[in-house]
C-alpha cells in the first residue's frame, strides 16, 4: 500500500529563556473511524524520546512555483529555513523531504541532507510520512516544518516536541501566535481557537470566532496558526491511510483530518512575528525585515 495515495486533488531569533505560554484545544468528534480506533489501542505509554525534523519541499505551487528556490538575500529560501531549523535542540536529525532533483541539488549543495520523495504526495504530511519510511530509522517525533517559513525560531521547534512529550493523550502538536489586524482577512493567513486545556478546537482560512457583527473585535485575542506541526510517528504512518473529510476538504487545511478524525491536538502559544512567504512579493518583505534586524 502507497505511502501517498496516487491523486493529484489538493487537500490540503529569540533567545532560550522564552517563556512558553501553553494553549489548547480538544475536539468533541464523534467515533473515529476504524483505523483510528486500532490506533488509539495500541498507542504506546512510553515516553517519546527521539524527534526527526523533516522540511517538506516542492517546486510545484500555484501561487509561487519555485519557492523553495527563491533567493532571499543571496540564500535559497530553503537553505534560510534548513539553517533556522538546525539550530533546535530537540531534533536528533534534520532532512528535507522533496520530488524535484532541482531542489535535492540545490539542498545537497549546501549540506542538508535529502529524501525524495513521490510526486504523488498530495500535502507535506504524507510527504513526511514517506520520507520517515525512507530514512528506516526510528522517531518517536516528526516534525514537519513548512520551508516558506525562513525566521522560524528553534525555540518554536523545540516548544512543539516538548508539547508532545508532556501531552501523551495528543497524537499531534503545533504552535499559534497573535493574529495581527491585517491579517484578518486574508485565507493565506489560517486562524486557530482552542480550548481551555490546550488542544485545538477548530482551523480556518476564515476569522475565527465569528460574532454577530460579523466584523474583527479589537479586543479579542485571535490566533494565527504557525507553519509547524509535531506528529507521534506512529501515528503519521498511519494519517495517509484516513479518508480525507469534508472540513479538510472545504477549508483545505490538512490538520483538520486529524480533528475530525477524532484525534487530541496539543497547541502552544508563542510570542513570534510570523512572516511566511505566501506569493513572489512576500520574498521583498523578508528581506527588509532581516535588512532591520541585521540579520545576515
Amino acid at each position: 500500500m502507497p505511502i501517498c495515495a496516487p491523486s493529484s486533488d489538493s487537500t490540503s531569533s529569540a533567545s532560550g529563556s522564552r517563556a512558553w505560554i501553553v494553549h489548547g484545544l480538544v475536539l468533541g468528534a464523534a467515533a473515529a473511524a476504524a483505523a483510528a480506533a486500532a490506533y488509539l489501542y495500541r498507542r504506546p505509554s512510553g515516553f517519546r524520546s527521539r524527534a526527526v525534523g523533516i522540511i517538506p519541499a516542492r517546486f510545484a505551487s500555484s501561487r509561487f512555483e519555485g519557492k523553495p528556490l527563491a533567493r532571499i538575500l543571496g540564500k535559497p529560501m530553503i537553505q534560510r529555513t534548513w539553517e533556522r531549523v538546525m539550530l533546535a535542540s530537540s531534533l536528533d536529525h534534520v532532512v528535507v523531504a522533496t520530488d524535484d532533483v532541482r531542489i535535492a541539488d540545490c539542498c545537497r549543495g549546501f549540506g542538508a541532507d535529502v529524501i525524495m520523495t513521490s510526486e504523488s504526495c498530495r500535502n507535506g504530511s504524507e510527504r513526511c510520512c514517506e520520507a520517515l519510511q525512507k530514512l528506516g530509522k526510528s522517531y518517536d517525533i516528526v516534525v514537519n516544518i513548512q520551508g516558506d517559513e525562513p525566521l522560524i525560531e528553534p525555540e518554536i521547534i523545540d516548544g512543539v516536541v516538548m508539547a508532545l512529550q508532556r501531552a501523551p493523550d495528543a497524537v499531534f502538536s503545533t504552535a499559534v501566535t497573535s493574529l495581527k489586524p491585517e491579517d484578518a482577512s486574508d485565507t493565506n493567513r489560517v486562524k486557530c481557537v482552542v480550548d481551555n486545556q490546550g488542544y485545538a478546537i477548530y482551523f480556518s482560512r476564515g476569522l475565527i470566532p465569528s460574532n454577530k457583527s460579523g466584523k474583527v473585535n479589537p479586543n479579542y485575542p485571535y490566533l494565527l496558526h504557525l507553519g509547524i506541526s509535531g506528529f507521534d510517528s506512529k501515528f503519521l504512518m498511519m494519517y495517509p491511510e484516513l479518508p480525507p473529510t469534508p472540513l479538510q476538504l472545504e477549508e483545505d487545511l490538512e490538520q483538520l483530518k486529524v480533528l475530525e478524525n477524532g484525534y487530541r491536538m496539543k497547541v502552544i502559544k508563542v510570542d513570534h512575528d510570523a512572516h511566511g512567504v505566501d506569493a513572489p512579493e512576500d520574498v521583498e518583505k523578508i528581506e527588509e525585515l532581516m535588512r532591520a534586524r541585521n540579520i545576515q
